[in-house]
């Protein structure tokens, strides 16, 4: 961290490189508040690495004044995951999209969550591969038609907040591209978590997929469709706040606040720390244009745990570990903790 004199602002984190994105990109408010998250968090350029792998939101190290690796596809994952080992004491930043991370990377995606490095993955979804001119991504939703679905989608979509929490994620959100400042803020919530921190955003790519998240953000149904999450706070939404939602056991259900037989006391209260309702709330996932009566979909933090474990933490001790007895010999080596005597 700098001293206060010496603190960058977002132009200290501009690079000379000119973003080459079509105009309306979500990309370009993703990149804007990066930018002030690492001037906020009074981060110094040379301590910063910008890792991804192909794809429009992969074009990010170019357009940050840090250090950068421009990958290959679905690889940006072990990349990061390997010079955070080596250089721990890097803030090491993953921009990937929806095909590059869930399709060919869906792997390595997988196992760095469940590893728990020190990472920040910025996971941009606009449900379609860009870069590549229109062919529906593993996010895609039914019945899209594209260039590689003429008819429409019939592959059912990855949850991916459900995915991530399934993989044992230890920090997981979900932000829209044009909520610049709670984005901003997700963003500094994640690089303070000591752990793999994955924030998914719903990025519009006025090409290909124009509108993907129009039910989310347009002005007369985003309230009514949309939850915005609170640490310790009721879960309410609509136009008026007028509709909250309650757990029946298990399930989750709306329930009119008007009604003078409930009130904000019965409401199912949001605890960042709680992962069995985390996963509940990640399965708000129904299409609110199929199922006008369906739950409303979720923004914020799901789910933070604060006790797991660093993968390069573990690694660094059982190094140390290992080499305090003292230099060893190859023949020690060779020979291994089992041996055999053939008689």
């Amino acid at each position: 961290m700098t001293d206060t004199l010496s603190k960058l602002t977002a132009k200290d984190f501009t690079s000379n490189q000119e973003p080459k994105w079509c105009p309306g990109c979500g990309d370009y408010s993703v990149l804007h508040q990066l930018k002030n998250a690492m001037a906020d968090m009074g981060l110094k350029t040379e301590e910063v690495v910008v890792v991804s792998g192909i794809g429009c939101s992969s074009r990010l190290p170019y357009y940050v004044a840090t250090y950068g690796v421009h990958g290959i596809h679905g690889r940006a994952m072990a990349m990061a995951s390997g010079l955070k080992t080596a250089r721990p004491e890097l803030s090491v930043w993953v921009g990937t999209g929806d095909g590059d991370a869930l399709s060919i990377g869906g792997n390595h995606y997988i196992h760095t969550v469940r590893r728990n490095l020190d990472l920040n993955v910025i996971l941009f979804n606009n449900e379609i591969y860009g870069l590549t001119k229109g062919q529906y991504s593993p996010t895609s939703q039914l019945g899209l038609k594209t260039v590689t679905s003429p008819n429409g989608v019939v592959d059912h979509p990855i949850n991916t907040v459900a995915l991530t929490l399934g993989a044992g994620g230890t920090f997981v959100a979900r932000v829209l591209d044009r909520d610049g400042k709670f984005m901003r803020d997700i963003f500094k919530r994640a690089a303070e978590h000591r752990g793999t921190s994955v924030v998914e955003i719903y990025q519009n790519c006025p090409i290909y997929n124009d509108g993907a998240f129009g039910v989310f953000t347009d002005k007369d149904r985003k309230d009514d469709t949309s939850l915005y999450l609170e640490q310790g706070k009721p879960l309410v939404f609509g136009a008026d706040k007028n509709k909250g939602i309650k757990l029946d056991g298990f399930t989750p259900i709306i329930v009119d606040l008007n009604d003078a037989s409930v009130s904000e006391d019965d409401l199912w209260i949001h605890d960042e720390n709680d992962l069995l309702k985390a996963n509940i709330l990640a399965r708000f996932f129904d299409d609110p244009d199929a199922n006008e009566n369906c739950l409303p979909r979720p923004f914020g933090i799901f789910y933070v745990e604060k006790d797991r474990y660093a993968y390069e933490d573990a690694l660094d001790e059982q190094i140390a570990q290992a080499q305090s007895g003292g230099e060893g010999t190859l023949e020690e080596l060779l020979a291994g903790p089992s041996t055999w005597t053939i008689k």
